[in-house]
């Protein structure tokens, strides 16, 4: 069993992460004042931890990264079982359970991005997961400064994709930039997804508003309109899409041709386009529920993945890119693995407050038609 020392603060979040029904062995106490002061008598850990997360991390035991890190986390902590749950409604699930003040019945949620994390914050005047900083996580600075979204440490990056153009170069030429998909020779060509509904479909439309701005993004969504772009509901429908060869060209993620080499899919099909040289940066967070009974263990979770092993393991497995700078990943990953010269990126404070009427006023004029 697994047992190392961890951080305590006199804030009522550090009595909370000593104090779960999870089985745990002896602790020391808070010191009374402001400051963090590490424990000397480890913790020890027994019992259920659930996770949280997305369908596609779990719903393919022999490759998505659910079931071998829950092997690799169960065998590190022999007293303890990992439970994954499902969230089929996203953070948005827990946001209104807590609206309701219904109970959490998760530990940990992985799978936050930044405009996750806004609009939950929007929505509720307590914040739904516990600040890292009450943790001592040996592997946190590991993690790449550039990839880190919350000012207040609550969602720590795991991994990172960069959302792009996935294109067959048999059909279609590569888009040098964003106007070129609302020309004639993209017309018809390209599968994007609901901003409302999808991750790359928010990524991108927040692409668009960064390159158009506030005043012309719409603008350039009707002319795609006009060019007869196809938007669906989900990036898997989108990609099955393009994987029927329905279309040319879909709104995917930089590390395609990491799954495309794994399985020995046609190359010339999955070539990726940086239009301008940019992608949109979307790294992917795990976070502790403030409501969780074993929050001491679900920081443990959020260092294990920060691993060098787990850090390799889950970005081959989810076709993404690592969140640290020590992941243990094959040679060849970084031959296919590909990062664009400028990463776009708009931040919490920028999101804050903006990004539920952009998507808003998008599903009006485009999804609405």
């Amino acid at each position: 069993m697994r047992r190392r020392p961890f951080l305590t603060a006199s804030a009522g979040v550090a009595g909370t992460l000593l104090a779960g029904c999870i089985t745990q062995g002896e602790s020391g106490g808070s010191n009374g004042g402001d400051e963090r002061t590490t424990l000397t008598t480890p913790e020890t850990f027994e019992g259920t931890l659930t996770v949280a997360t997305y369908e596609s991390f779990v719903d393919a035991p022999s490759t998505s990264p659910g079931e071998w890190v829950k092997e690799a986390f169960e065998s590190e902590y022999d007293g303890v079982t990992l439970e994954w749950q499902v969230a089929e409604n996203g953070v948005n699930e827990f946001v209104q359970r807590s609206q309701q003040d219904a109970s959490i019945d998760a530990d940990v949620y992985l799978g936050l991005n930044v405009d996750d994390l806004v609009r939950a914050d929007d929505q509720l005047n307590d914040s739904l997961f516990v600040t890292s900083d009450v943790a001592d996580l040996e592997n946190l600075r590991h993690v790449r400064d550039d990839l880190r979204f919350d000012p207040q440490a609550r969602a720590v990056p795991y991994d990172a994709g960069y959302v792009s153009l996935v294109y067959d170069e048999n059909e279609v030429d590569e888009p040098e930039t964003l106007d070129d998909l609302t020309t004639d020779p993209y017309a018809g060509t390209l599968l994007a997804q609901n901003a409302q509904s999808s991750d790359p479909g928010r990524a991108f439309l927040l692409w668009t508003i960064d390159e158009y701005g506030e005043d012309g993004y719409l603008d350039y969504w009707r002319d795609l309109q006009d060019n007869d772009v196809r938007v669906l509901n989900s990036w898997n429908d989108a990609y099955d899409a393009y994987s029927d060869q329905e279309r040319p060209m879909v709104v995917s993620y930089s590390t395609d041709q990491v799954y495309a080499n794994e399985y020995g899919q046609d190359m010339s099909r999955h070539q990726v386009a940086f239009p301008d040289g940019q992608a949109y940066a979307n790294p992917e967070g795990v976070a502790v529920f403030s409501d969780s009974d074993a929050p001491a263990l679900g920081f443990e979770f959020v260092d294990f993945l920060l691993s060098a092993e787990a850090q390799g393991e889950v970005a081959v497995r989810n076709v993404q890119l690592p969140a640290t700078d020590h992941a243990d990943l094959p040679e060849e990953f970084d031959q296919y693995a590909l990062e664009p010269e400028d990463a776009v990126v708009f931040s919490y404070d920028e999101l804050r407050g903006n990004v539920d009427g952009w998507v808003d006023e998008w599903a009006r004029e485009i999804a609405g038609n």
